[in-house]
């Protein structure tokens, strides 16, 4: 984990180190959020813009990737308020990304019976959070898709700790009885 300590100067003329070093996370945050390849390009984009041209707001209270996927937590939020649906009815049920998860799960160590059985959990699972309130999934979605600890989840949600527990746990207890019901 980095220190929250980050030279805004470092910051401001390294910008191109920062995008690669994090391009990947917000990508994948955006992706599982809005499950729209052409739409998660754009907001993990638009929160490097923003956290560039904002750059001297950065105070460091935060780390620095927390940060970002904060600004990204919110571009989300305002890209299914501007289209005025729920991303995630509309999205199919398959998981965020097919090509990756076909690829871990084409390594030959399963068998093609076992394989099947797996992405149908998997495809399970996304059916059952796309179901999830938008905070109960950002939650989920940062949680397990990127690994976040409670506290960075909660200052990238705006939410106090014990909120996101909460959420956590309600997204969670959701998720298994949905999966539990498409079985």
């Amino acid at each position: 984990m980095e220190t929250h300590a980050t030279n805004i100067a470092d910051f401001a003329a390294d910008f191109d180190s920062v995008v690669r070093l994090y391009w990947p996370r917000i990508f994948r945050f955006a992706l599982a959020s809005l499950r729209d390849r052409d739409a998660a390009q754009t907001v993990a984009q638009d929160c490097f813009l923003k956290a560039y041209r904002g750059r001297e707001h950065f105070r460091g209270e935060a780390s620095l990737p927390t940060w970002l996927m904060q600004i990204a937590v919110n571009l989300v939020r305002d890209h299914a308020r501007n289209r005025r649906i729920q991303f995630w009815k509309r999205a199919p049920s398959q998981p965020v990304d097919g090509e990756v998860t076909r690829d871990r799960l084409q390594d030959g160590a399963i068998d093609p019976e076992r394989r099947i059985l797996v992405q149908e959990q998997v495809d399970a699972v996304w059916t059952a959070t796309a179901r999830l309130p938008e905070r109960q999934r950002t939650v989920f979605l940062l949680r397990y898709v990127e690994e976040m600890e409670l506290l960075e989840i909660g200052a990238a949600t705006g939410l106090k700790e014990g909120a996101v527990k909460i959420h956590l746990y309600r997204a969670l207890r959701a998720v298994r009885a949905q999966v539990r019901r498409l079985r």
